[in-house]
């Protein structure tokens, strides 16, 4: 199986997601079965039957969650340096043609976050960046055109 590749924090937000599912999320909706159960014909009860679709989302997720970090590949940034745009590096970057400037962090694709600043490796603004350096300009395409980037600052952190 392939690595996935996740920051310490991120891998830290994993294995906390992971122990509320089954800690606290899958004895309530156990509970939840239980009661609904108690109130008689389980084929026309609409709790039952919301209670038991959520037992299955949480258990995909679970499973999912087991999966993931059993074949995580924790990287702490803070340990990385250098110029050279890697997984885990905080990049500013400036549309060159709008002279907009956008700081991400480039991680994992479980956890991130746009809204955050946290960038998917995955993503072609990541995919883009990997490898660059600080004052080196790249073009990233995506559904909307092409657009052009220039790399103003590259921190570990």
């Amino acid at each position: 199986m392939d690595k996935v590749p996740v920051t310490k924090l991120g891998y830290e937000a994993l294995t906390e997601e992971l122990k509320q599912l089954k800690t606290v999320a899958r004895p309530n909706v156990i509970q939840a079965i239980a009661e609904a159960r108690e109130h008689g014909d389980l084929s026309e009860n609409a709790e039952y039957h919301a209670a038991r679709e959520q037992q299955s989302f949480i258990e995909g997720r679970i499973q999912e969650l087991e999966s993931v970090t059993g074949r995580a590949q924790v990287i702490d940034p803070s340990s990385l340096s250098g110029d050279i745009v890697r997984f885990g590096a905080t990049v500013t970057i400036v549309n060159e043609e709008t002279d907009e400037e956008e700081t991400y962090q480039i991680v994992g694709d479980y956890e991130s976050d746009m809204e955050k600043g946290k960038l998917s490796i995955s993503a072609p603004v990541a995919r883009a960046l990997i490898g660059k350096t600080e004052g080196d300009s790249v073009t990233v395409q995506t559904p909307k055109g092409a657009h052009n980037y220039e790399i103003l600052k590259v921190e570990y952190k």
